[in-house]
Order: structure tokens, then sequence, then C-alpha cells
């Protein structure tokens, strides 16, 4: 993989799988024998993976492979990429891409509506938009202005996810991290296909995906999603006036 310097849009890079080497043909693996008393080795319980980053990265980037799948059916094609910073570490470039890749072509994502076609493209192919997974203090230069090193954005062609976002979620969101997940990145996403920002439509009620769910949810539910029962769910125009929480100091890498 090739680390990229800070102007993108001539960069390349490359993401090569890791693998074992296949045991010989027509040759069974032996399986290793088990310690009295322990359980193999297949059934402990794996190591969970421990995740990292700076509060300031160097923005230097993995670029992801792309990928086949084209999400919806009918409309114009936007064509993205998927940027990871290079010095968080933890969160896999093919991984954290696949993800994305699957929150864009959810039946209740953004080609619900059969208005647009969105795929995810690898190095060196024509692109319109990229999602970037960046460190706080990247995602401060990145989006420009409102710096805060705590939310994500979107400026321009540029689809900003802030790394503390996706690895913590936010305190009281009423909702797995998993959903949180979804809902960032069908937010600023949703900012690129030219969505503003919406209010909670009445306590109780399902959270626009435009609604700044991040700062706060003013009553509502939880919603990571842009259609609802194959309708688009939406909620008033307009934004509130919510403090942002202090900037992120990164996550050390123990010892």
């Amino acid at each position: 993989m090739r680390r990229l310097g800070w102007m993108l849009a001539t960069a390349l890079a490359l993401v090569l799988p890791a693998g074992c080497a296949p045991a010989p043909s027509g040759v069974p693996a032996a399986a290793a024998p088990s310690a009295p008393g322990r359980l193999p080795a297949a059934r402990q319980a794996a190591k969970p993976v421990v995740v990292s980053y700076p509060a300031r990265g160097h923005g230097d980037w993995l670029v992801a492979a792309g990928s086949a799948r084209t999400a919806g059916r009918a409309g114009p094609l936007l064509r993205y990429r998927v940027l990871v910073e290079t010095d968080i570490r933890g969160v896999g470039t093919g991984a954290f891409a696949d993800a994305v890749t699957r929150i864009l072509a959810d039946p209740r994502g953004w080609t619900a509506g059969g208005t647009l076609r969105l795929r995810r493209v690898g190095p060196g192919q024509r692109y319109d938009f990229t999602i970037f997974l960046a460190t706080p203090r990247t995602r401060d230069r990145l989006c420009g202005s409102g710096a805060d090193a705590y939310t994500s954005c979107r400026s321009g062609d540029r689809v900003v996810l802030n790394v503390a976002r996706w690895i913590k979620g936010v305190p009281r969101y009423g909702s797995a991290l998993a959903v949180y997940r979804q809902y960032m990145v069908n937010h600023e996403v949703g900012h690129r296909l030219g969505h503003g920002h919406e209010r909670c439509p009445g306590r109780g009620a399902p959270a626009p995906v435009m609604q700044q769910q991040t700062l706060g949810l003013h009553g509502c539910r939880a919603n990571a999603w842009p259609y609802r029962a194959g309708r688009r769910y939406a909620g008033r125009s307009g934004a509130y006036a919510d403090p942002v929480p202090p900037p992120d100091r990164g996550v050390r890498r123990p010892g």
C-alpha cells in the first residue's frame, strides 16, 4: 500500500490482502494437540482489536480498492472513493470501506428513491466525491470552517468522517454504535447530495437523518435512514443551537 501526500487528487495506493499458504494438495492439515483442560485454539476467544489514533494526524492516506457493486436501480451514477488516514491503527481500510459501501447500498439509504446510483471506485479511477476517515484535527483541516475536532462534516466533494465518532459514537444517543455509524455516513453523504439540516418532527418520532443527531435528539428517537417503509422521511428545514462538546484528544495505543 502506498502512502499518499496531501495532494490527494493525483495520488495512488494499492491495498494488498494478506493471506495464508494452503496445505499441500492431498495432504490434510494436522490439528495441533490441545493441552489437557484447555480449549482448542479455534474455540478460544479472539483478542479484541485495539484501535488508536492521535488527535492530529499527518494527512497521509490509504485508498480502498473499488467495488463491483452499484447501489441503486436508476438515476445518475455518482462514484465515490474511500480514504483512511494512516495514523489510525486498528481500523482496516478495506473493512471500513466495505462498511461504508454496505450502508450506502442499503434499501433504506439514499438510492431507495430511484433517483441516483452510487459506486465505490479505487485508486486511479474517476470519482465524484471522497469519503475520508480522519483524525480529529485532520478533520478540521479538511472541513475548512467550523473547526471543532469533534463532529464530522461535508466540504465540497469531501465527506469527512471523524474517527473519534466512528469509534466512540456519542453519549445519550439511545441506540447501538452500529446505528450511529449508519447515521453519520448517511447524514454527511446526504449533505453531498444537496440536503440541508432538518428538525425533529415531534417527541417520540424517529429523528430525520439530516437532523444533527450527534449534538442532540430533541425528543426524537435515533434514526439512521433517509427512507422508512419505502418513503422519504424528513423533518422541517432548520437546525438547533446545540453546543459542541470539547475537541477529541485521540486514543493512545496501550504500551
